[in-house]
């Protein structure tokens, strides 16, 4: 990595990451770095106390009342896995959409190849959003869960939670959504919209270290455990603890990314969030204004608007993605994402299946001048 690098790849992961939450993370690691809840010593109880801290800051931060619903996991991913092993049983229907990320899609799929469940894709319209009257007719007699991307990472478009949370809870089908994408970008207000589980990754806009992320549950849901060992509770007993948040969280928890994933949160809240996010969607709004003229380029899913997260998705006639994404970084300094981006049926819907595309994606440190650089270099390229 060069001084110089534009870091445009921020759905993938934050860069940099605030400087206070590298040196908060380093501090308070090094004087707290011990086990919670597996010693009655002060400094591991020090080390609890400070988790049951970062999950009543969670449980704020997506508007459920419990903080014990708050379930620590690797990352979105994982957590979506618990989710879905958790709660599905053979026989069961499964509500989804096209603009999943294969953290959905593969373990869907797995169940399906068992024979155990079976599960509606429901298409995006040309906006980037799933209509919920699509939703709702896709929903079969059977269906035991509705999972919806709240961001998608290809087009940035950003569903309607309230509208879709209020379908599921007149029928009674627990609604999950992948927060990958969106925690830290737009506000998540599970109890008010009618959300029973949110899996979210800390090391994308919550500014956190990779490692960390979590699942949070509203008060209408229950998960069966899917992995088992120890907790810190009841070691006596062969029976895994029953009781939240230790009933889905087996062994040592990542303490270091739990201070990282805290120190995240408080910055947002002193830089507040949506302050961050009007910078960032102005910035993606003189990307787009400087890229939807050029010729040659097409850009994929809705315009720059209140309701969008900061990613641009585009190809250039008569170049590979990956070739463009190849020039970019070596002639330019910038560095983008390019491929199918782990969301097959996206790329499948805008006919970009076979190569792809080329995703720009901003962040809290990203300038003006790295927008107009980039802007600069797009247009080399069309010009080609």
């Amino acid at each position: 990595m060069t001084e110089r690098l534009i870091y445009l790849d921020n759905a993938a992961t934050s860069y940099p990451k605030p400087p206070q939450v590298l040196a908060r993370m380093c501090e308070t690691y090094a004087r707290m770095g011990f086990s919670p809840g597996r010693g009655g010593y002060d400094q591991a109880m020090e080390a609890e106390t400070f988790v049951e801290r970062t999950r009543w800051k969670i449980a704020r931060f997506f508007d459920v009342p419990d903080p014990n619903r708050v379930i620590f996991t690797a990352n979105a991913t994982d957590a979506l896995n618990l989710a879905i092993f958790g709660l599905l049983r053979p026989g069961d229907h499964v509500v989804t959409t096209c603009l999943e990320h294969n953290s959905v899609l593969r373990p869907l799929f797995h169940l399906k190849q068992q024979i155990m469940i079976d599960y509606t894709p429901v298409p995006f319209n040309g906006r980037g959003l799933v209509e919920p009257s699509d939703l709702t007719r896709a929903i079969r007699p059977n269906t035991r869960l509705m999972i919806v991307c709240h961001a998608s990472n290809v087009l940035g478009s950003v569903q309607d939670l309230p509208e879709i949370g209020r379908l599921c809870a007149s029928l009674g089908i627990p609604l999950l959504i992948d927060a990958a994408q969106s925690a830290g970008q737009t506000p998540i207000r599970m109890s008010e919209w009618g959300v029973s589980l949110a899996a979210f990754t800390g090391h994308k806009a919550l500014m956190g270290p990779t490692g960390i992320g979590g699942l949070v549950l509203g008060a209408d849901i229950d998960i069966q455990p899917t992995r088992f060992g120890g907790t810190g509770m009841n070691s006596e007993s062969l029976v895994h603890t029953e009781t939240y948040p230790h009933r889905l969280e087996a062994g040592t928890l990542n303490m270091l990314g739990i201070i990282g994933l805290s120190a995240g949160l408080d910055y947002l809240q002193q830089e507040t969030a949506q302050q961050l996010h009007e910078q960032e969607a102005a910035l993606l709004k003189r990307l787009y204004d400087g890229l939807v003229a050029l010729p040659g380029v097409t850009i994929y899913g809705p315009p720059p608007g209140p309701d969008r997260v900061p990613i641009l998705t585009l190809n250039v006639d008569r170049m590979s993605p990956s070739d463009v994404g190849a020039i970019l970084d070596g002639d330019y300094d910038i560095a983008v994402r390019t491929g199918v981006h782990c969301a097959p049926l996206v790329h499948e819907t805008l006919g970009t299946g076979n190569r792809g595309a080329v995703r720009f994606s901003l962040g809290p440190f990203n300038t003006a001048q790295d927008i107009d650089r980039a802007i600069e270099a797009m247009t080399g390229l069309s010009g080609r």
